[in-house]
Protein backbone atom coordinates (compact mmCIF):
# COMPACT_ATOMS: atom_id res chain seq x y z
CA UNK A 1 0.00 0.00 0.00
CA UNK A 2 1.03 3.60 -0.43
CA UNK A 3 1.83 5.12 2.92
CA UNK A 4 -0.24 8.27 3.35
CA UNK A 5 -1.24 10.49 6.24
CA UNK A 6 -4.70 8.90 6.47
CA UNK A 7 -3.15 5.44 6.51
CA UNK A 8 -0.71 6.38 9.28
CA UNK A 9 -3.50 7.96 11.33
CA UNK A 10 -5.73 4.88 11.06
CA UNK A 11 -3.17 2.05 11.03
CA UNK A 12 -3.96 -0.88 13.30
CA UNK A 13 -1.65 -1.34 16.29
CA UNK A 14 -0.19 -4.82 16.85
CA UNK A 15 -1.17 -6.58 20.07
CA UNK A 16 1.45 -6.81 22.86
CA UNK A 17 3.54 -9.97 23.11
CA UNK A 18 2.39 -12.78 25.38
CA UNK A 19 4.96 -11.79 28.01
CA UNK A 20 3.64 -8.22 27.98
CA UNK A 21 6.61 -6.77 26.13
CA UNK A 22 6.18 -4.30 23.28
CA UNK A 23 5.38 -5.79 19.89
CA UNK A 24 5.95 -4.09 16.54
CA UNK A 25 4.66 -4.34 12.98
CA UNK A 26 6.05 -3.03 9.67
CA UNK A 27 4.13 -1.59 6.74
CA UNK A 28 6.12 -1.06 3.53
CA UNK A 29 5.38 1.53 0.86
CA UNK A 30 4.39 0.32 -2.63
CA UNK A 31 6.00 3.25 -4.48
CA UNK A 32 9.39 3.71 -2.80
CA UNK A 33 11.16 0.35 -2.27
CA UNK A 34 12.64 0.26 1.22
CA UNK A 35 10.47 3.04 2.67
CA UNK A 36 8.11 1.97 5.43
CA UNK A 37 6.33 2.57 8.70
CA UNK A 38 7.06 0.87 12.02
CA UNK A 39 4.21 0.73 14.54
CA UNK A 40 4.49 -0.59 18.10
CA UNK A 41 1.83 -1.96 20.41
CA UNK A 42 2.46 1.08 22.59
CA UNK A 43 1.28 3.38 19.82
CA UNK A 44 4.63 4.71 18.61
CA UNK A 45 4.84 5.29 14.86
CA UNK A 46 8.17 5.82 13.10
CA UNK A 47 9.26 6.04 9.48
CA UNK A 48 12.05 3.73 8.33
CA UNK A 49 14.08 3.02 5.23
CA UNK A 50 15.81 -0.28 4.41
CA UNK A 51 18.59 -0.93 1.90
CA UNK A 52 21.35 -3.44 1.31
CA UNK A 53 24.72 -1.78 1.98
CA UNK A 54 28.01 -3.66 1.62
CA UNK A 55 26.14 -6.94 1.37
CA UNK A 56 23.98 -6.43 4.48
CA UNK A 57 20.45 -5.10 4.80
CA UNK A 58 20.49 -1.96 6.95
CA UNK A 59 17.42 -0.39 8.54
CA UNK A 60 17.50 3.27 9.45
CA UNK A 61 14.89 5.15 11.48
CA UNK A 62 14.12 8.42 9.74
CA UNK A 63 12.06 9.89 12.55
CA UNK A 64 8.82 9.67 14.48
CA UNK A 65 5.47 10.54 12.97
CA UNK A 66 4.63 13.96 14.29
CA UNK A 67 8.22 15.09 14.17
CA UNK A 68 8.14 14.26 10.47
CA UNK A 69 5.19 14.46 8.10
CA UNK A 70 4.64 11.64 5.63
CA UNK A 71 5.92 13.78 2.76
CA UNK A 72 9.01 14.82 4.69
CA UNK A 73 9.72 11.17 5.50
CA UNK A 74 9.34 10.19 1.84
CA UNK A 75 11.84 12.86 0.82
CA UNK A 76 14.32 11.70 3.49
CA UNK A 77 13.94 8.11 2.28
CA UNK A 78 14.57 9.17 -1.34
CA UNK A 79 17.64 11.14 -0.29
CA UNK A 80 19.02 8.16 1.64
CA UNK A 81 18.38 5.73 -1.22
CA UNK A 82 19.90 8.18 -3.69
CA UNK A 83 23.15 8.36 -1.70
CA UNK A 84 23.37 4.58 -1.56
CA UNK A 85 22.74 4.38 -5.33
CA UNK A 86 25.76 6.63 -5.96
CA UNK A 87 28.03 4.39 -3.92
CA UNK A 88 27.90 6.32 -0.64
CA UNK A 89 27.25 4.89 2.79
CA UNK A 90 25.03 7.39 4.63
CA UNK A 91 25.04 5.25 7.78
CA UNK A 92 28.84 5.34 7.98
CA UNK A 93 28.83 9.04 7.10
CA UNK A 94 26.41 9.78 9.95
CA UNK A 95 28.51 7.74 12.36
CA UNK A 96 31.69 9.48 11.23
CA UNK A 97 30.07 12.87 11.71
CA UNK A 98 28.97 11.92 15.19
CA UNK A 99 32.46 10.72 16.08
CA UNK A 100 34.10 13.85 14.64
CA UNK A 101 31.76 15.97 16.77
CA UNK A 102 32.42 14.09 20.02
CA UNK A 103 32.42 16.74 22.73
CA UNK A 104 34.71 17.00 25.72
CA UNK A 105 31.98 15.98 28.17
CA UNK A 106 31.02 12.98 26.02
CA UNK A 107 34.63 11.85 25.81
CA UNK A 108 35.03 12.37 29.55
CA UNK A 109 32.01 10.22 30.42
CA UNK A 110 33.24 7.56 28.00
CA UNK A 111 36.66 7.68 29.66
CA UNK A 112 35.08 7.05 33.07
CA UNK A 113 33.16 4.05 31.70
CA UNK A 114 36.35 2.42 30.48
CA UNK A 115 38.34 3.17 33.65
CA UNK A 116 36.53 0.77 35.94
CA UNK A 117 39.43 0.81 38.41
CA UNK A 118 38.93 4.44 39.42
CA UNK A 119 37.82 5.08 42.98
CA UNK A 120 34.79 7.19 43.79
CA UNK A 121 36.96 9.92 45.31
CA UNK A 122 39.14 10.02 42.17
CA UNK A 123 36.08 10.24 39.93
CA UNK A 124 34.74 13.12 42.04
CA UNK A 125 38.08 14.93 41.72
CA UNK A 126 38.04 14.42 37.95
CA UNK A 127 34.48 15.73 37.71
CA UNK A 128 35.44 18.86 39.64
CA UNK A 129 38.14 19.51 37.04
CA UNK A 130 35.82 19.05 34.08
CA UNK A 131 32.92 20.94 35.69
CA UNK A 132 35.12 23.78 36.89
CA UNK A 133 38.16 24.78 34.81
CA UNK A 134 36.72 23.35 31.60
CA UNK A 135 33.03 24.14 32.00
CA UNK A 136 33.06 26.43 28.95
CA UNK A 137 34.66 23.68 26.85
CA UNK A 138 32.33 20.83 27.73
CA UNK A 139 30.13 21.12 24.64
CA UNK A 140 33.02 21.81 22.26
CA UNK A 141 34.14 19.00 19.93
CA UNK A 142 37.52 17.64 20.97
CA UNK A 143 38.91 18.64 17.60
CA UNK A 144 38.04 22.29 18.37
CA UNK A 145 40.24 22.40 21.50
CA UNK A 146 43.64 23.62 20.37
CA UNK A 147 47.12 23.74 21.89
CA UNK A 148 46.92 27.52 22.16
CA UNK A 149 43.64 27.27 24.06
CA UNK A 150 45.18 24.79 26.48
CA UNK A 151 48.26 26.91 27.11
CA UNK A 152 46.23 30.07 27.72
CA UNK A 153 43.78 28.28 30.02
CA UNK A 154 46.59 26.67 32.02
CA UNK A 155 48.24 30.05 32.53
CA UNK A 156 44.94 31.64 33.63
CA UNK A 157 44.20 28.82 36.08
CA UNK A 158 47.72 29.06 37.47
CA UNK A 159 47.11 32.62 38.64
CA UNK A 160 44.64 31.26 41.19
CA UNK A 161 46.30 27.94 42.03
CA UNK A 162 49.28 26.38 40.29
CA UNK A 163 48.60 22.95 41.75
CA UNK A 164 44.96 22.93 40.65
CA UNK A 165 45.92 24.18 37.21
CA UNK A 166 48.34 21.28 36.78
CA UNK A 167 45.85 18.74 38.13
CA UNK A 168 43.09 19.97 35.81
CA UNK A 169 45.38 19.66 32.78
CA UNK A 170 46.37 16.13 33.79
CA UNK A 171 42.71 15.15 33.71
CA UNK A 172 42.29 16.79 30.30
CA UNK A 173 45.40 15.01 29.04
CA UNK A 174 44.01 11.64 30.15
CA UNK A 175 40.72 12.28 28.32
CA UNK A 176 42.55 13.20 25.11
CA UNK A 177 44.84 10.17 25.31
CA UNK A 178 41.73 8.04 25.67
CA UNK A 179 40.12 9.75 22.66
CA UNK A 180 43.21 9.30 20.47
CA UNK A 181 43.05 5.52 20.82
CA UNK A 182 39.27 5.28 21.04
CA UNK A 183 37.68 7.35 18.28
CA UNK A 184 38.15 6.29 14.66
CA UNK A 185 36.14 6.91 11.52
CA UNK A 186 35.39 4.21 8.97
CA UNK A 187 38.47 2.43 7.64
CA UNK A 188 40.40 3.26 10.81
CA UNK A 189 40.98 6.99 10.30
CA UNK A 190 41.84 8.68 13.60
CA UNK A 191 39.64 11.58 14.67
CA UNK A 192 41.92 13.09 17.32
CA UNK A 193 45.44 13.16 15.94
CA UNK A 194 47.34 14.70 18.86
CA UNK A 195 46.98 15.68 22.49
CA UNK A 196 46.90 19.50 22.88
CA UNK A 197 48.05 19.22 26.49
CA UNK A 198 51.44 18.01 25.21
CA UNK A 199 52.14 21.68 24.47
CA UNK A 200 52.72 22.22 28.21
CA UNK A 201 55.52 19.65 28.23
CA UNK A 202 56.99 20.81 24.95
CA UNK A 203 57.21 24.41 26.19
CA UNK A 204 58.02 23.44 29.80
CA UNK A 205 54.97 25.39 30.91
CA UNK A 206 53.91 23.09 33.76
CA UNK A 207 53.81 25.07 36.99
CA UNK A 208 56.41 24.21 39.57
CA UNK A 209 54.56 23.27 42.75
CA UNK A 210 56.49 22.75 45.96
CA UNK A 211 55.29 19.88 48.11
CA UNK A 212 53.49 21.04 51.23
CA UNK A 213 55.59 20.64 54.35
CA UNK A 214 53.01 21.82 56.88
CA UNK A 215 52.12 19.75 59.92
CA UNK A 216 51.10 20.14 63.55
CA UNK A 217 54.21 20.63 65.65
CA UNK A 218 54.48 18.98 69.08
CA UNK A 219 54.19 22.32 70.90
CA UNK A 220 50.99 23.08 68.91
CA UNK A 221 49.22 19.88 69.92
CA UNK A 222 47.81 21.21 73.25
CA UNK A 223 46.11 24.17 71.57
CA UNK A 224 44.93 21.99 68.71
CA UNK A 225 43.34 19.43 71.04
CA UNK A 226 41.78 22.17 73.17
CA UNK A 227 40.19 23.63 70.03
CA UNK A 228 38.80 20.27 68.92
CA UNK A 229 37.04 19.93 72.26
CA UNK A 230 34.99 23.02 71.40
CA UNK A 231 33.48 21.36 68.34
CA UNK A 232 29.80 20.64 68.89
CA UNK A 233 29.85 17.63 66.57
CA UNK A 234 31.48 14.70 68.37
CA UNK A 235 31.52 12.61 65.18
CA UNK A 236 33.69 15.20 63.44
CA UNK A 237 36.01 15.49 66.43
CA UNK A 238 36.51 11.72 66.56
CA UNK A 239 37.12 11.65 62.83
CA UNK A 240 39.94 14.19 63.18
CA UNK A 241 41.45 12.09 65.96
CA UNK A 242 41.34 8.90 63.92
CA UNK A 243 43.19 10.55 61.02
CA UNK A 244 45.83 12.01 63.35
CA UNK A 245 46.40 8.80 65.34
CA UNK A 246 46.50 6.46 62.31
CA UNK A 247 47.87 8.55 59.44
CA UNK A 248 45.03 7.32 57.25
CA UNK A 249 44.06 9.24 54.15
CA UNK A 250 40.86 11.22 54.59
CA UNK A 251 38.78 8.96 52.31
CA UNK A 252 40.08 5.81 54.01
CA UNK A 253 38.98 7.15 57.39
CA UNK A 254 35.67 8.48 56.07
CA UNK A 255 34.54 5.16 54.59
CA UNK A 256 35.45 3.09 57.63
CA UNK A 257 32.56 0.76 58.52
CA UNK A 258 31.84 -1.20 61.66
CA UNK A 259 32.41 -4.43 59.73
CA UNK A 260 36.00 -3.21 59.31
CA UNK A 261 36.55 -2.92 63.07
CA UNK A 262 37.61 -6.01 65.02
CA UNK A 263 37.44 -5.28 68.74
CA UNK A 264 38.61 -8.78 69.67
CA UNK A 265 41.77 -8.54 67.59
CA UNK A 266 41.98 -4.78 68.14
CA UNK A 267 42.41 -3.95 64.46
CA UNK A 268 40.80 -1.95 61.70
CA UNK A 269 40.84 -3.00 58.05
CA UNK A 270 40.91 -0.55 55.16
CA UNK A 271 39.75 -2.39 52.04
CA UNK A 272 39.78 0.49 49.55
CA UNK A 273 43.26 1.98 49.46
CA UNK A 274 45.31 4.07 47.06
CA UNK A 275 47.57 1.16 46.09
CA UNK A 276 44.65 -1.33 46.06
CA UNK A 277 46.24 -3.38 48.87
CA UNK A 278 44.16 -4.21 51.94
CA UNK A 279 45.52 -2.27 54.91
CA UNK A 280 45.23 -3.71 58.43
CA UNK A 281 46.18 -1.50 61.35
CA UNK A 282 46.38 -2.34 65.07
CA UNK A 283 44.45 -0.17 67.49
CA UNK A 284 46.37 1.70 70.15
CA UNK A 285 44.70 2.01 73.55
CA UNK A 286 43.48 5.53 72.68
CA UNK A 287 41.90 4.39 69.40
CA UNK A 288 40.35 1.33 71.02
CA UNK A 289 38.58 3.45 73.62
CA UNK A 290 37.56 6.03 71.03
CA UNK A 291 35.94 3.43 68.78
CA UNK A 292 34.24 1.80 71.78
CA UNK A 293 32.70 5.15 72.57
CA UNK A 294 31.55 5.53 68.96
CA UNK A 295 30.07 2.03 69.02
CA UNK A 296 27.91 3.02 71.98
CA UNK A 297 26.13 5.59 69.79
CA UNK A 298 26.15 3.52 66.61
CA UNK A 299 23.46 4.65 64.15
CA UNK A 300 24.84 3.56 60.79
CA UNK A 301 27.06 0.95 59.12
CA UNK A 302 29.65 3.74 58.94
CA UNK A 303 31.80 4.65 61.93
CA UNK A 304 31.49 8.33 60.98
CA UNK A 305 27.96 8.67 59.60
CA UNK A 306 26.58 11.72 57.84
CA UNK A 307 23.27 12.94 56.45
CA UNK A 308 24.92 13.36 53.06
CA UNK A 309 23.94 11.26 50.07
CA UNK A 310 26.99 9.02 50.57
CA UNK A 311 26.02 8.30 54.14
CA UNK A 312 29.45 9.01 55.61
CA UNK A 313 31.49 12.06 56.58
CA UNK A 314 33.58 13.37 53.68
CA UNK A 315 35.64 16.49 54.31
CA UNK A 316 34.62 18.52 57.37
CA UNK A 317 35.84 21.85 56.03
CA UNK A 318 33.82 23.86 58.54
CA UNK A 319 35.27 21.93 61.47
CA UNK A 320 38.84 22.21 60.17
CA UNK A 321 38.40 25.96 59.73
CA UNK A 322 36.88 26.29 63.21
CA UNK A 323 39.72 24.39 64.91
CA UNK A 324 42.30 26.41 62.97
CA UNK A 325 40.72 29.68 64.12
CA UNK A 326 40.41 28.61 67.75
CA UNK A 327 43.87 27.11 68.06
CA UNK A 328 45.82 29.37 65.76
CA UNK A 329 47.14 26.18 64.10
CA UNK A 330 46.32 26.23 60.40
CA UNK A 331 46.07 22.68 59.05
CA UNK A 332 44.50 20.39 56.46
CA UNK A 333 43.42 16.79 56.81
CA UNK A 334 46.52 15.69 54.94
CA UNK A 335 48.59 17.66 57.44
CA UNK A 336 47.30 15.25 60.10
CA UNK A 337 48.66 12.32 58.08
CA UNK A 338 51.94 14.19 57.60
CA UNK A 339 52.08 14.82 61.36
CA UNK A 340 51.67 11.10 62.06
CA UNK A 341 54.45 10.25 59.59
CA UNK A 342 56.83 12.85 61.01
CA UNK A 343 56.27 11.69 64.58
CA UNK A 344 56.80 8.04 63.59
CA UNK A 345 60.08 8.91 61.86
CA UNK A 346 61.26 10.92 64.87
CA UNK A 347 60.73 7.86 67.08
CA UNK A 348 63.15 5.84 64.90
CA UNK A 349 60.50 3.32 63.95
CA UNK A 350 62.07 0.84 61.48
CA UNK A 351 61.57 1.68 57.81
CA UNK A 352 59.57 -1.42 56.91
CA UNK A 353 57.29 -0.94 59.94
CA UNK A 354 56.74 2.69 58.99
CA UNK A 355 55.84 1.74 55.42
CA UNK A 356 53.43 -0.88 56.72
CA UNK A 357 51.78 1.64 59.04
CA UNK A 358 51.25 3.95 56.07
CA UNK A 359 50.51 1.18 53.58
CA UNK A 360 53.24 2.45 51.28
CA UNK A 361 54.90 0.17 48.75
CA UNK A 362 58.06 0.88 46.80
CA UNK A 363 57.83 -0.95 43.43
CA UNK A 364 61.63 -0.96 43.25
CA UNK A 365 62.05 -2.59 46.65
CA UNK A 366 62.24 -6.32 45.84
CA UNK A 367 63.12 -7.26 49.42
CA UNK A 368 59.77 -6.00 50.72
CA UNK A 369 57.94 -8.64 48.66
CA UNK A 370 59.61 -11.37 50.73
CA UNK A 371 58.56 -9.93 54.09
CA UNK A 372 55.30 -11.44 55.34
CA UNK A 373 53.22 -8.68 56.97
CA UNK A 374 52.36 -9.27 60.62
CA UNK A 375 49.99 -6.77 62.20
CA UNK A 376 51.16 -7.65 65.71
CA UNK A 377 54.61 -6.31 64.85
CA UNK A 378 52.95 -2.94 64.28
CA UNK A 379 51.27 -2.71 67.68
CA UNK A 380 54.30 -1.35 69.52
CA UNK A 381 55.13 1.31 66.84
CA UNK A 382 51.47 2.37 66.71
CA UNK A 383 51.36 2.69 70.50
CA UNK A 384 54.61 4.67 70.45
CA UNK A 385 53.12 7.26 68.13
CA UNK A 386 49.95 7.44 70.23
CA UNK A 387 51.94 7.90 73.46
CA UNK A 388 53.96 10.70 71.88
CA UNK A 389 50.86 12.56 70.74
CA UNK A 390 49.11 12.15 74.11
CA UNK A 391 52.20 13.17 76.07
CA UNK A 392 52.73 16.35 74.07
CA UNK A 393 49.05 17.26 73.97
CA UNK A 394 48.85 16.97 77.76
CA UNK A 395 51.66 19.36 78.54
CA UNK A 396 49.23 22.21 79.16
CA UNK A 397 45.92 20.34 79.16
CA UNK A 398 44.27 17.36 80.77
CA UNK A 399 44.13 13.97 79.03
CA UNK A 400 41.32 13.85 76.50
CA UNK A 401 40.05 11.25 74.05
CA UNK A 402 36.65 12.77 73.32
Amino acid sequence: MRITKSFVDQVTLPPPKEDGKTNQAFYRDSEIPGFGLRVTSGGAKSFIVEKRISGKVKRVTLGKYGNLTVEQARKEAMRFLGEVATGKNPIAAKKNKRIRNTTLIEAFEDYLLTRKDLKESTINDYRRSINGPFLMWQTKPLTAITKDMVQLRHAALGKKSKARANNAMRVLRAVFNHAISRYEESYGHQVVLSNPVDRLSQTRAWHKVDRRQTLIKPDELPDWFAATMQLNNETTRHYLYLVLFTGLRRSEASRLQWDDVDFNDKTITINETKNHQVHILPLSDFLYELLKKRLAVKESPYVFPSDSERGYLTEPKTAVKRVSELSGVTFTLHDLRRTFITIAESLDIPGYALKRLLNQKDPNDVTADYIVPNVDRLREPMQQVTDFIIKNSNKNTKSRNG
